[in-house]
């Protein structure tokens, strides 16, 4: 199955686990660049379920809107799992939303040692963080992008059951 096809399964089974609640969602993205939050925006079930976004995606943009220490966003490219939970809680703490979910990764081409393809996803509530990292592989640089936002739904399909 494509990743844009899961995209679009999971978009419409989050609308239905959201149907009639008033769970807010803020984004954090750094490699996906805002596709999740469009993703979400496009659709008029989801839309009004973004409480807002925002598009990290240099290591300042990081520090200064979520807060994410500068040591650890200087490891690893801030592609790590410190930098995912610091983006999540800090996106939820400069919002009004209810989860904030967090992706940084690299998608590719390759630049250095890094490993394309790894892929971090932090979601916060007020009661914990989590991390998860996702190993998608040399996949090309749109379908890593893809299939973050594809696993970044499934999430909060989750966290929204």
């Amino acid at each position: 199955m494509s990743a844009a096809t899961l995209i679009e399964r999971r978009r419409r089974k989050l609308a239905r686990h959201l149907a009639g609640r008033t769970l807010r969602f803020v984004t954090a993205e750094s490699c996906t660049g805002g596709q999740l939050a469009a993703v979400l925006a496009a659709d008029a079930a989801l839309g009004p379920h973004l409480e807002r976004g925002f598009v990290a995606y240099s290591i300042d943009a990081k520090c200064e809107m979520l807060g994410v220490s500068r040591e650890d966003a200087e490891r690893a490219a801030a592609v790590n799992p410190e930098v995912a939970a610091a983006m999540a809680t800090g996106a939820l703490r400069t919002s009004r939303a209810d989860l904030a979910i967090a992706i940084t990764g690299f998608c590719g081409p390759r630049e250095g040692r890094e490993e394309v393809g790894l892929v971090y996803i932090g979601m916060a509530n007020v009661d914990a963080v989590r991390v998860e990292d996702f190993h998608f592989g040399d996949i090309g640089r749109s379908n890593v992008l893809d299939l973050a936002v594809a696993v970044a739904l499934q999430i909060m399909i989750e966290a929204a059951s």
